[in-house]
């Protein structure tokens, strides 16, 4: 990654694009050049937020808190709760998000409050492992969804399993790199179709109320625990709704795509989040009207079992829903990650080549192929369960560190330009919680989170190679020009066009950088075809 650092000494500056607006939508600036385009309205935003957070797990395993709450009422309690932290901590992010309007979300955050030490080890454990472990992990849930009616009374084979899962991601892949508009209409489509799922299985809920069929949300019956209490197995159910609810912070990492984001950044957030969490918290209830806890807790798929007992011969609805979900899941990562990937690298934190984008399309082709081999990669790793257990602490880490940085902001640049100020008691209140799971972490499971932490500071002696270390030997340096020139033939890509006057990358960056190579007429007639 250390191109991505360099800077080459026969580079010209990019000259200022005067015409260009960069909210007007477009590809290209008035003297053709290249940019990102503006083509995430208000609905997809929403799909984005709802489609990352609602994957599969709501459908096949809510049980994680209902055994650590111990009872059906405080379980539904921990739902709410954990709702309302989320929006919380989506109140400070788009507050960050309309403060340091760029792509890249926490990254970026970290970066700019924190320095870049400290946003690239952000940017690192997301590339090594975070990313593309879950990816993998989302797109295998597909798969076994999909080949389950083939198998009905046996595991479908592992070989089928990862070909299908892989399958699935280079079609996304190549969606993703085709068109936004085209990503963003597949996220739309299958976000409202988990939804339309979901709604199912609350009606289904409802009708089984109007029945009496509602033991288990009796008070007296709500609140009788089924295990003793206990306030670490407490704390660890308000771990596994946090959990739940992750990808709550992805809009952030498209702010640049956003149609007029100091509005509509917001405005998804205030829609999104209040909307999962009615889903989730009447989606449990909907459970527990058919299942008793135990039933709940025994199940490996509650969105099956629900469906096996109350739609009979329409139960196959459940596993084609969960399918649906995850397929959707799989194209919103890519789409968020390729534009994490993308920030990284025009901040120099990663290779070069993936901070440009392809010269007609205006798509990041180069991350989006990145994310989606790393990707393929953990498809034939046995461990990537393992991996993700080790990270998950550490994602969680970052975003109260991100939290923590609002408050720094405010300090350090009191008078900086903030279309959206939330009220510091939201950041405090947040950090509480974050601060109580995270002590509560390290407590219950030290090996794990120091693991976590060691694989994390891996990132330390990179950065000091890759990025801080200036002076790199010229055969290295020609190396790395000859294979990025090699590259952007290959996807025809340039970098994209910047204001000199914004901050979206730092001040050598914007001066420095220019393209290694400019594709030819005959090529971007190629493109265009």
């Amino acid at each position: 990654m250390a191109e991505g650092a360099r800077l080459r000494n026969s580079a010209e500056k990019i000259p200022e694009e005067k015409g260009q607006d960069s909210g007007s939508g477009s590809g290209s600036g008035e003297d053709g050049g290249v940019a990102l385009k503006k083509e995430i309205g208000l609905v997809s935003a929403c799909g984005i937020i709802v489609g990352n957070i609602i994957g599969s797990g709501i459908f096949v395993s809510p049980k994680g808190v209902m055994e650590n709450a111990g009872s059906v009422g405080m379980a539904l309690i921990v739902w709410i709760v954990t709702g309302v932290i989320t929006a919380v901590g989506a109140l400070c992010y788009a507050e960050l998000g309309v403060t340091i309007p760029k792509s890249g979300g926490d990254y970026s955050y970290v970066k700019d409050i924190f320095g870049g030490l400290a946003g690239f080890l952000r940017l690192w454990i997301a590339v090594l492992v975070i990313y593309p472990t879950n990816q993998a992990v989302i797109a295998l849930t597909f798969s076994n969804y999909v080949l389950q009616p083939l198998f009905p009374t046996c595991f479908a084979p592992e070989s089928g399993l990862r070909l299908l899962a892989a399958v699935c991601l280079l079609l996304l892949t190549w969606v993703n790199c085709a068109s936004v508009r085209w990503a963003t209409r597949v996220q739309d489509i299958f976000t409202a179709g988990k939804l339309l799922a979901l709604g199912l299985i609350i009606i289904m809920g409802i009708v089984q109320i109007c029945k009496g069929e509602y033991f288990w949300l009796e008070p007296k019956n709500a609140f009788e625990n089924f295990q003793e209490p206990d306030i670490g197995l407490i704390a660890l159910a308000f771990l596994q709704g946090s959990f739940a609810y992750g990808g709550w912070n992805f809009l952030n990492y498209v702010t640049e795509e956003l149609v007029n984001p100091y509005k509509n950044l917001p405005r998804a957030i205030f829609i999104s989040i209040p909307l999962v969490t009615f889903v989730y918290v009447f989606a449990n209830i909907a459970y527990v009207t058919a299942m008793s806890p135990q039933e709940l807790l025994a199940s490996n798929a509650v969105a099956v079992t629900f469906g096996e007992k109350l739609l009979g011969v329409m139960a196959w609805i459940m596993p084609i829903s969960v399918a649906l979900s995850t397929f959707g899941g799989v194209n919103g990562s890519l789409f968020t990650s390729s534009r994490l990937f993308f920030a990284g690298a025009r901040e120099g934190h990663l290779p070069s080549l993936m901070a440009m984008i392809h010269i007609k399309r205006c798509t990041p082709i180069p991350a989006l192929l990145f994310t989606c081999i790393s990707t393929l990669l953990m498809l034939v790793t046995s461990d990537m369960y393992t991996l993700i257990n080790y990270v998950g602490f550490i994602n969680y880490l970052f975003y109260g560190v991100t939290v923590a940085g609002q408050i720094v902001l405010r300090w350090k640049k009191p008078d900086i330009l903030r279309p959206i100020k939330v009220n510091l008691i939201f950041p405090v209140i947040y950090l509480l919680f974050w601060a109580f799971l995270l002590v509560f972490s390290l407590w219950s499971e030290p090996v794990v989170c120091g693991i976590g932490l060691a694989i994390m500071l891996t990132g330390v002696p990179v950065y000091f190679l890759g990025v801080h270390w200036q002076n790199k030997p010229e055969c290295f340096n020609n190396f790395v020009d000859a294979v990025t020139r090699a590259g952007q033939k290959l996807c025809v890509v340039v970098y994209p066009q910047m204001d000199n006057k914004d901050e979206d990358v730092s001040e050598e960056t914007k001066e420095q950088r220019a393209p290694i190579y400019k594709p030819s007429s005959e090529e971007e007639s190629g493109a265009q075809a």
